[in-house]
């Protein structure tokens, strides 16, 4: 099925990545916290806000304080596909093409080992990943993908971790939309001159990581 080339290209701007981030590390800020945390006017925020809920990556609900007055509407990365029509309609999408192509591939061992749940999981994240034009190859029985450096990491040079970390919590967060065993174990960013692998894990076994391995979150 082809790529929709328009996916993800709300985060070609380094202002969506940061406040991206800061949403990811801090769930339920305000168009005002956010403002703040970046330096930038609110109109500016609400737009790139605006841009981000349409590429599914973070979804708006109001937050009810008890006092008077309209209540004020808060972010949150998008965890629970429900909350949003575009991650949704991406989950749906990759668990199609996933079907289809196993019903037209050979039967394999290792994707039957997996389980339909795991593999739905593996569907969601390969999509995540092709559309956001990281030439994903996926190791079913390692549980490892190989990728290209994110468009992230070249847009934020200067900061080359931040980049990671919030790639990092994207996958965390597309694995969390279809419902599986499967976890990100860590992100490795550069293991080769242009490849990063994602080492994933069932969180159903007692192969479970030390969480220090994780990508660190930075700021």
């Amino acid at each position: 099925m082809p790529r929709r080339r328009t996916d993800f290209r709300g985060l070609a701007d380094p202002s969506r990545i940061r406040l991206l981030r800061r949403i990811q590390a801090a769930p339920g800020c305000t168009v005002k916290v956010l403002a703040e945390h970046t330096g930038l006017h609110v109109n500016t925020v609400r737009e790139h806000l605006q841009a981000l809920a349409d590429e599914g990556l973070v979804t708006a609900e109001a937050t009810h304080t008890g006092g008077r007055g309209r209540p004020p509407t808060t972010y949150r990365p998008v965890v629970d596909p429900a909350t949003s029509s575009a991650a949704q309609e991406r989950v749906e999408r990759a668990r199609e093409r996933g079907d289809t192509l196993r019903r037209i591939l050979p039967p394999d061992t290792t994707s039957a080992e997996l389980g339909e749940a795991a593999l739905h999981q593996l569907d969601t994240l390969y999509l995540h990943l092709d559309d956001s034009g990281l030439e994903p190859v996926v190791d079913q029985e390692r549980l490892e993908v190989d990728l290209v450096p994110c468009p992230f990491y070249r847009i934020l040079e200067e900061d080359p971790q931040l980049a990671c970390a919030v790639h990092a919590q994207l996958l965390r967060d597309t694995l969390a939309q279809a419902p599986g065993p499967l976890r990100l174990r860590e992100l490795r960013p550069f293991v080769g001159p242009a490849t990063c692998i994602a080492h994933l894990y069932r969180e159903d076994t007692t192969d479970r990581p030390d969480r220090a391995k994780d990508t660190p979150a930075t700021e």
